[in-house]
């Protein structure tokens, strides 16, 4: 393995170590391609900040730190700089106008709540519910996001924690995994899901993505200095790949963000 596109920094308050230490462990485990895709800065209309994101007065210093060592380690490892962001469709066009601004070369769908995020109606997709009324809001922002084209994958696609009917779960991650089919976006499987021993990945999840044509990418999903080359959970990772044979992306195939044309669209589209 020789790239790994979802890491985090210190600066979303969950994440420790430094980026050069992070760095240094990716080079001396053989990673040629190194994205840092922390969770996105937003400042929502009432003025909340979430607790688990770079803050908006610390987002230009990430860009600041990554580009000075990415200058500083070019002959060694290609540094990419991005973010891990939801699909809020409320907010999404003032989201993506926000990033984009501030440099992003890429984004990685990470959808971890429901419901643009609105208290009292929100869900935590990683804590177990049986609502089908959730899971099925889960799925329409992923569907909703990938269409957007800003995303260059969907990071832990199966991290909602569905304790209801198999039935309905196949129904919607099949509906998932069709619109990321279609649009030849990748889905990631995450190694902070194996080494964490979490419920994802699911395997009822990645059969689905096989059937229907996926490809994968993965994700180390770093929060701390050793996750920056996690060689432990490959294995894990690859077995469940073959299994279903899902077609693993290359570095080359990976997607960089074109913000103007996104953003054109999405103009076009709110209009």
């Amino acid at each position: 393995m020789t790239y790994n596109y979802h890491t985090h920094t210190f600066r979303c308050g969950h994440a420790s170590g430094t980026e050069r230490e992070y760095i240094e462990r990716a080079i001396e485990n053989g990673i040629t391609v190194m994205g840092f895709s922390d969770h996105s800065p937003y400042r929502f209309p009432d003025g909340r900040e979430a607790n688990y994101r770079v803050k908006t007065d610390t987002a230009e210093d990430y860009f600041v730190v990554l580009r000075q060592l990415r200058e500083e380690y070019k002959d060694r490892i290609d540094i990419k700089i991005g973010f891990e962001m939801e699909y809020y469709d409320l907010y999404f066009e003032d989201m993506l106008s926000y990033v984009c601004g501030l440099g992003t070369e890429y984004l990685i769908l990470g959808q971890h709540l429901t419901n643009n995020d609105t208290p009292g109606i929100r869900h935590f997709c990683s804590r177990p519910t049986d609502s089908e009324e959730q899971l099925e809001a889960y799925t329409d922002a992923v569907v909703e996001g990938m269409a957007t084209g800003a995303f260059s994958y969907v990071a832990h696609p199966d991290v909602f924690n569905f304790t209801g009917s198999e039935e309905k779960y196949e129904k919607e991650m099949r509906r998932l995994c069709k619109q990321a089919a279609k649009l030849d976006l990748p889905l990631e499987i995450n190694f902070l899901g194996i080494r964490g021993g979490r419920h994802y990945p699911t395997d009822l999840f990645w059969r689905i993505a096989g059937e229907e044509g996926c490809t994968a990418i993965y994700g180390f999903d770093a929060h701390d200095v050793p996750a920056s080359f996690d060689g432990d959970s490959i294995p894990a990772a690859e077995a469940l790949r073959a299994k279903y044979n899902i077609p693993l992306i290359s570095p080359d195939e990976f997607r960089l963000l074109d913000p103007t044309s996104v953003l054109e669209k999405l103009r076009k589209e709110n209009k």
